[in-house]
């Protein structure tokens, strides 16, 4: 072994040593804390904290093992050069990993670091954990104000995440994708993508890779202070010298254990079991969802990040640590997602990279998932924004609609998946209809998951197990009231369609979701078919003014039992809570201004509420899919398609 000394740090009484043949920094933790101090001084005193801080050259490396290069106080990029060109890595004849200084994120004070408040952490006894949707929904009126919570696991994994991904499943592996490690200006000359980096490894490779990366930088192998590490992260996207860091996101796999003798992998916190619990709204898909039905995990190193986003759907998430270095979390609460984008919109980014006006136009740029910024803008402007540390055997919890960023310390594995419970239902309308105002394809289908659900809980007799596995009350309550919500407008556009004799036609239809050839929304209860039966219309557009290849014949195409759906809805309101519930959720949403716009009633329309409607038959007047298309392996035909649901995060 080969010790060589290092001088003392001022103030300190402490040697350092070197340990050269094992690649570890052996110092107590008084001197380490003095020492990171002294060269946190040395920096500022250096200048390289302001914009003219060097930037080191990109290199390629063959292999996570590799960092034998000087790299005083960073890491080089480890990425394929090829990628980089092929991936947009400079635009308008800058580099992207360059770091100017951004004027409109002033990051020489960080004292907010130590003022940002903490979310709620909850510490359940291990009866409470039996059941995690049940333990959720008795935390979530108080947790979800946050945006974001911790739990602490009561249980242990007796089988750890590495021997999991190493001896349990020898073959895996998984490509990292190159994060640029700085600020942009988001106009139209400078945005941030992250992209493939073209290296895959195995778990130990990247740990291995992402440890020297963190020795070299800070002379340890050891955690420093989760405050010092938030400090450093935003004094190095700004102005640092690390051009890029790699990140496994969305890779497919479980690091929980299959092992009987593993406590929580035979718990339903298994993240592989959550989606298809009981309480789960997401057990009714009839497919299976990488990283929404099923984990995904997220492997890291120092400052490796997830930006800015809210959860598919506004679906909520839960995230295990499994082990390895901290993560700094940040939340917004739902009920804040619209002055965070208000923020975005006026603070971060410039007006001529949306493409939109409104408040959906920094949606439609946050769904990439890749726009990072310090929280203490939205502070300054009136947004709450609360912050969790994550520790191995911590789960931290997303509420519906929460905006939430972070990153890692240094090495850590994670894993990830969503779930939806019946307070989800009147938020995943609100998704589902920004989704269609930006035509972009639904990853899941609300309409058909909220009808399936609130029949469900109409047959009780049916389902003899349902008061010991479904929705608590206040979710029931929910559910009924947005199933009455969609009925009750599917009613009245029916009737109006039919009256006004705009379609000549009706036929139904068992199939399952079908989406909108026009906005892509996903239609379960009816629609509009055209001529050629390839152009379906969800019943949420002017069919005067479509312009359809086939004509303007539209034929209305309803479901089956659509009838014991508005039955089951009559019974719904037959309960003054229900009733209750169903004008907060209008007050709240879009769909009876729509109605108004629409299918707009006169004093002398005698339209009464689950009147019976003439529906003249067509000669087609059973459908099925094979009745509308020839169903193919991608069931998509032109712009018509069947919803299945393969589509990954």
């Amino acid at each position: 072994m080969i010790l060589v000394k290092y001088e003392k740090t001022e103030g300190s009484g402490d040697e350092i040593w070197n340990d050269m043949g094992e690649g570890r920094i052996c110092f107590s933790r008084e001197a380490k804390l003095e020492f990171l101090k002294h060269k946190r001084l040395q920096r500022i005193k250096a200048g390289t904290l302001n914009d003219s801080a060097p930037v080191m050259n990109i290199t390629t490396r063959s292999s996570g093992d590799s960092l034998r290069g000087s790299a005083p106080c960073g890491v080089r990029s480890f990425r394929n050069p090829d990628i980089s060109t092929r991936s947009g890595c400079v635009i308008n004849g800058r580099d992207t990993m360059s770091k100017p200084k951004v004027e409109k994120f002033d990051t020489t004070d960080l004292d907010w670091t130590d003022k940002m408040p903490e979310c709620p952490v909850y510490y359940p006894s291990k009866e409470e954990f039996d059941d995690p949707l049940a333990y959720l929904q008795k935390i979530a009126p108080e947790a979800s104000q946050y945006g974001i919570c911790k739990i602490v696991s009561p249980l242990n994994a007796s089988v750890p995440a590495g021997m999991v991904l190493m001896k349990e499943k020898p073959s895996f592996r998984f490509t990292t994708r190159v994060q640029p490690l700085r600020l942009a200006e988001w106009n139209s000359d400078d945005k941030v993508t992250f992209f493939l980096s073209g290296r895959n490894y195995t778990f130990r490779e990247y740990e291995k890779m992402a440890n020297k990366v963190f020795a070299r930088r800070y002379y340890s192998s050891g955690s420093l202070p989760a405050t010092y590490m938030e400090k450093e992260f935003w004094n190095e996207i700004a102005s640092g010298n690390t051009e890029s860091v790699e990140y496994a996101c969305d890779v497919d796999g479980s690091a929980f254990s299959s092992s009987p003798i593993d406590e929580l992998g035979n718990s339903k916190w298994n993240l592989k079991k959550v989606a298809r619990l009981s309480r789960s709204i997401l057990r009714l898909l009839e497919t299976t969802i990488p990283g929404v039905t099923e984990p995904m995990l997220y492997i890291g190193m120092l400052f490796s990040m997830f930006a800015w986003h809210v959860e598919d759907h506004y679906l909520y998430s839960i995230n295990y640590h499994h082990c390895g270095a901290e993560k700094t979390w940040y939340g917004v609460p739902g009920h804040a997602a619209l002055d965070f984008e208000k923020v975005v919109r006026e603070k971060v980014y410039n007006h001529d990279i949306l493409s939109t006006e409104g408040e959906d136009g920094a949606f439609d740029v946050l769904l990439g998932k890749t726009t990072i910024f310090p929280p203490n803008i939205l502070s300054q402007h009136g947004v709450p924004v609360y912050k969790a540390v994550q520790k191995p055997g911590e789960y931290v919890v997303t509420f519906p609609r929460a905006y939430h960023a972070g990153f890692s310390h240094g090495f850590n594995c994670g894993e990830a998946v969503n779930f939806a419970i019946g307070d989800w239902f009147p938020l995943g309308s609100i998704a589902t209809r920004r989704y269609a105002l930006l035509n972009r394809t639904p990853l899941i289908p609300h309409e058909e998951l909220l009808c399936k659900e609130a029949m469900l809980i109409s047959s009780v007799g049916d389902y003899e197990d349902l008061e010991c596995r479904s929705v608590d009350n206040a979710s029931r309550l929910t559910i009924k009231a947005s199933f009455v919500n969609l009925i009750r407008f599917q009613h009245r556009a029916r009737w109006c369609l039919m009256r006004s004799r705009e379609c000549v036609g009706v036929s139904e239809h068992s199939h399952a979701t079908i989406l909108c050839s026009v906005c892509k929304r996903d239609c379960y209860v009816a629609y509009i078919n055209c001529n050629c039966y390839l152009h379906p219309v969800c019943l949420r557009h002017e069919f005067k003014s479509l312009n359809l290849p086939c004509g303007t014949n539209f034929t209305l195409s309803v479901r089956d039992e659509l009838f014991d759906m508005e039955t089951v809805s009559k019974t719904f309101e037959e309960d003054k809570d229900v009733i209750d519930e169903v004008k907060h959720q209008s007050r709240n949403g879009d769909d009876s201004i729509l109605l108004s716009k629409l299918y707009p009633l006169a004093e002398y329309d005698e339209y009464n509420l689950y009147c019976k409607i003439e529906l003249h038959q067509d000669r087609n007047s059973k459908q099925s899919v094979s009745g509308i298309m020839d169903v193919d392996d991608t069931c998509s035909v032109h712009n018509h398609q069947i919803f299945v649901s393969t589509d990954t995060r």
